[in-house]
């Protein structure tokens, strides 16, 4: 028996022996006995992204989809007529123990540290300490964004560090293994050692495109820090974590030895444990807080107090600035998806060994966070979300319908090959009885024709679309229409 098959067992046997811990407010019997069914149907209803037309939709337990996605712990937080309904946890803390993951227990946020640090920062805006719209290095003391020919008229802002809009490089971050020297964020900055990631620049001009950059958010946190004088895990328990009532989060890192009980460990896509348990983020702003998903909950709660003029914390007006869309589908600090009644604010995250979601509606008090300690979490995540959206009749969130065509094998055959995605990596294409499969090391994946050239697959549910060359011959597969991956042998 293979490692994967073992430690997916030792998942699986986890999940099922353990007690999941919950947390709700008192409530009269009956309201409890109707809200402990819900959450049981969340558990047992857990949704695809995709489903095939006309074929019924299949529902899947949540400790059936951990084992198989090798993701030892979740934490769930829902948020009802503006309230934290219920939170639970499921599982393990670590793959091999018996700490069991409570409503508690500390998960990595991973890029979710954007939206809080976000908050942060407009508090320092009403503060008068900071302008959205003013060029950074007035205010930047140890490190200053290096001017040339693309800031000679545009210059870096704080709307535009915190929309994603300023032009800056460093996608994201890969954080220091336990035993790893970790850089001070103005080495950081300029990518220079022990820093393992590239130097943020400007290299294109500010406020023309919309990128994501975990490197803009570190320019940002080392303006606060410049700004207000204090350490960045103090400065943020002073203006957010500790007015919202975020009282399990930090944003100190390493994690202090205090706390890492209360931690959750991550792992890899394998199930394996990640070496030291987790890595340290020096990168606070972007990738840098430890919180949990009743905490996250109090948070989108007070924005969305905040849009209605009730919150302590935020004004009406920074809360509606934050939530309005400046290129594309981000605000300040959060992700916005749909209109009208369906509009919703939030973020995503991923770190080495973590996934997380959390997501609420701008015009009621409605949402959910999951946290997961898994690199395969972020599919996990997704189905607990469609389940819990189905089951309080929520928009959006819902599986998407793909309708699959017959094509002529004649068509297929000439797709089959192996395909490099990068240097020694690699997938095979096979022809089996009419049918397109990809193997991968040893899953063996059907392939689903939209076309005669464009496929879906339900286990990762990635979309691939084989491209011909112009002799026939020169095939390349793109992935979510992202990925491009040459046929290297037929």
């Amino acid at each position: 028996m293979n490692r994967t098959i073992l430690r997916r067992a030792s998942v699986l046997a986890a999940v099922l022996a353990i007690q999941a811990a919950t947390a709700c407010s008192p409530r009269a019997p009956e309201a409890q006995a109707a809200l402990s069914a819900r959450i049981e149907r969340v558990e047992q209803g857990l949704l695809p992204g995709l489903v095939i037309a006309g074929r019924p939709i299949p529902q899947k337990a949540l400790a059936d989809r951990m084992a198989a996605f090798l993701v030892p712990g979740v934490s769930v937080a829902v948020i009802n007529d503006g309230a934290v309904e219920w939170a639970k946890g499921y599982g393990v803390a670590e793959a091999g123990s018996s700490t069991a993951v409570t409503p508690r227990t500390l998960f990595q946020a991973a890029s979710i540290s954007k939206s809080v640090a976000a908050l942060a920062a407009l508090r320092l805006v009403e503060q008068g300490k900071l302008a959205l719209d003013e060029d950074v290095n007035v205010r930047l003391r140890s490190w200053k964004v290096p001017e040339n020919e693309f800031t000679k008229t545009e210059k870096v802002t704080l709307r535009r560090l915190l929309s994603h809009t300023a032009g800056l490089t460093v996608h994201g971050f890969g954080g220091y293994p336990a035993d790893a020297a970790v850089p001070t964020v103005v080495e950081l900055l300029d990518g220079t050692k022990p820093a393992n990631s590239a130097p943020v620049r400007v290299d294109v001009v500010p406020g023309s495109v919309w990128r994501y950059s975990g490197g803009g958010f570190t320019v940002m946190q080392q303006l606060l820090v410049d700004v207000s004088g204090k350490p960045f895990p103090v400065l943020l328990e002073e203006l957010v974590l500790k007015p919202v009532g975020m009282t399990d989060s930090t944003y100190e890192q390493p994690l202090p030895a205090g706390r890492r009980d209360a931690a959750a460990s991550g792992h890899r896509s394998d199930g394996g444990l990640i070496p030291g348990r987790y890595h340290t983020y020096p990168e606070m702003a972007a990738a840098g807080l430890w919180t949990t998903p009743t905490d996250l909950a109090r948070f989108l709660i007070e924005v969305r107090k905040a849009l209605g003029g009730r919150s302590g914390v935020l004004t009406a007006d920074s809360a509606k600035i934050m939530t309005a869309r400046i290129k594309g589908s981000y605000g300040l600090g959060l992700s916005l998806q749909g209109s009208g009644p369906a509009a919703t604010f939030g973020h995503g995250g991923s770190n080495e060994g973590f996934r997380c979601q959390m997501t609420a509606f701008i015009e009621s008090g409605r949402g959910a966070v999951v946290m997961t300690n898994g690199d395969k979490g972020g599919w996990l995540g997704m189905e607990v979300l469609r389940s819990i959206f189905r089951e309080y009749g929520w928009p959006g969130f819902q599986p998407q319908e793909r309708t699959v065509v017959a094509v002529d094998p004649a068509l297929l055959a000439p797709l089959a090959g192996r395909y490099e995605l990068r240097p020694g990596r690699t997938l095979d294409v096979v022809l089996e009885s009419g049918t397109l499969f990809v193997i991968d090391g040893e899953e063996k994946v059907e392939l689903y024709p939209e076309s005669a050239t464009r496929f879906f697959e339900l286990v990762e549910e990635h979309t691939i679309t084989f491209v011909k060359g112009a002799d026939g011959k020169d095939i390349h597969i793109v992935i979510d229409g992202q990925l491009k991956a040459p046929r290297i042998a037929g």
